[in-house]
């Protein structure tokens, strides 16, 4: 079964909203800066794992595995 974006998009709290839009400028910084391009594979990583904190020396460019290897504060593992 396809997934109904349009309907997850409508159910996201303020909050979240808020959360996924800084994601995605500090993405657009990056592209801007020429440091990720679209498709490119390479994530963009919040050093302080605030979504919302954009600074300079908060963002980086990573891969995709290391990404997801780096440990959060306060996730639980399983």
């Amino acid at each position: 079964m396809a997934r109904d974006y349009q309907a997850e998009y409508a159910a996201e709290t303020p909050s979240r909203r808020k959360k996924r839009a800084s994601r995605n400028r500090a993405r657009y910084r990056m592209m801007q800066a020429g440091r990720v391009r679209k498709g490119d594979g390479n994530h963009v990583d919040h050093r302080n794992g605030n979504a919302m904190d954009n600074a300079a020396g908060n963002i980086r460019v990573m891969s995709r595995a290391a990404n997801l290897k780096r440990k959060r504060k306060g996730l639980m593992t399983a």
